[in-house]
């Protein structure tokens, strides 16, 4: 059972949130919050948050920042009405798993909230890399960090949307060495998930991000 916390300033959007996942037996409503210090004490401890960006008290970000220091395992997912990438980008790199739009279709919030709790790739890889352009790196790479050469490999191809058995076929080794991998590469980027491991990628230069996404 995924528990799922709904933040958001406006009570027609949670409840319809919540009547929405109602039809799904494995996700449940574990609580609701109309502002960001609200969301912050309700989403300590469940596995999945809705937040909405702008709220009072708090905003989304800054309640992102805060749940990501208070209950490492909760996983946030940003919901905002416009695509506006600066936004995006600056949730992401607080600490959000992914986003989605407020008008997207239900079966896309779900399939959002499951694979942010599954762990297994980043949300929406190719949004990823266009919000990520005006960021990533233009020069030579560059790792702040010693990574080997095979969680390089790994690092790169999580930035670029693959999950555990993707890499894996990619790299000829088996799904267990590349989770492996995967813990090293968090571990060594001090990185609390894949997202923010690619959003580190992208900074670090090992990504193209430009149209075709192409792996450095």
């Amino acid at each position: 059972m995924i528990r799922v916390v709904l933040a958001d300033d406006e009570t027609l959007i949670r409840s319809g949130w919540s009547t929405m996942l109602s039809f799904h037996d494995d996700i449940e409503v574990a609580g609701e919050a109309a502002d960001g210090r609200a969301a912050v004490e309700a989403g300590s401890g469940a596995d999945v948050v809705l937040m909405d960006i702008r709220m009072p008290r708090l905003d989304g970000l800054t309640a992102t920042q805060e749940l990501a220091r208070q209950s490492p395992a909760t996983r946030v997912i940003v919901v905002t009405t416009f695509e506006n990438d600066q936004l995006v980008w600056g949730a992401l790199r607080a600490g959000a798993a992914g986003y989605v739009l407020k008008r997207a279709p239900a079966e896309e919030l779900v399939d959002a909230i499951r694979l942010v709790h599954s762990r297994d790739a980043v949300l929406f890889p190719d949004a990823l890399r266009r919000i990520a352009s005006p960021h990533a790196g233009r020069s030579k790479p560059r790792v702040p960090v010693e990574l080997t050469p095979r969680e390089l490999d790994v690092l790169r191809h999580i930035a670029y949307g693959q999950n555990n058995a993707e890499i894996a076929a990619t790299l000829y080794v088996s799904v267990e060495t590349v989770k492996t991998h995967v813990r090293h590469v968090l571990e060594k980027l001090g990185a609390r998930d894949r997202t923010q491991a690619a959003v580190l990628a992208y900074e670090f230069g090992l990504i193209f991000a430009g149209a075709e996404g192409r792996l450095m």
